[in-house]
């Protein structure tokens, strides 16, 4: 599937990739949780919640008036334990997967509301290039899309999100990815997840996320 002219990232791809989401991950066996998350070192438990403060934080820089071009909104934030992701937005231990799950889409739901709210041309810092709100919906997306991925690996699922959206998300953030691979496996190699033929897996990525027009 060839890509064309670029169509921008929206707050409802990014809604829609969430509760496509959550309603897979549901499914999921509830003494499941504590597997090993694909090939990541964390648990289930932890990438879900990983997943859902990436999106927190992702909204948070979108937040201030005057959005920080410096570093991050300064949260404190710790690990649960040694080795487990650094976060802080954490679901109770005690609500379970159904819990969890909430958290996710409650903190999609905030960075889709601050993607529509935001100006479309404010600039707040991320690492990889400071970003519009259209590149934080398009790394919420990168979020989601890849920790579901591993997220299924480890609970046993099988996840296929939709390829026009991997292909926009592709498109803003990552300008290096083949154009001649289907988007989804092309967004998998690009984030280090998987081979491509001829292409050998990636042991280092990033993305992009300065503006790009």
């Amino acid at each position: 599937m060839a890509r064309t002219k670029r169509t921008p990232v929206t707050a409802d791809d990014l809604l829609r990739v969430v509760h496509l989401a959550v309603d897979l991950l549901a499914g999921a066996p509830a003494g499941a949780w504590e597997r090993r998350a694909g090939s990541l070192e964390w648990t289930c438990r932890e990438t879900a919640d990983h997943l859902a403060d990436d999106l927190f934080a992702y909204a948070a820089q979108l937040g201030p008036r005057r959005p920080p071009l410096d570093g991050y909104v300064p949260f404190a934030v710790n690990a649960r334990r040694e080795g487990a992701p650094v976060e802080t937005i954490r679901t109770q231990p005690e609500a379970g997967p159904e819990g969890l799950l909430q958290v996710v889409e409650a903190c999609g739901a905030l960075l889709a509301a601050m993607v529509r709210t935001a100006p479309p041309d404010v600039l707040a810092h991320h690492g990889f290039g400071d970003a519009d709100p259209e590149g934080f919906a398009a790394m919420g997306l990168v979020e989601t899309l890849v920790h579901t991925y591993d997220l299924a690996e480890g609970l046993g699922l099988t996840w296929e999100p939709p390829a026009e959206v991997c292909a926009r998300v592709l498109a803003r953030l990552f300008p290096d990815a083949p154009e001649d691979a289907e988007p989804w496996p092309a967004l998998l190699w690009a984030t280090g997840r998987a081979e491509l033929p001829g292409r050998p897996r990636r042991t280092e990525w990033r993305w992009y996320s300065a503006p790009r027009d």
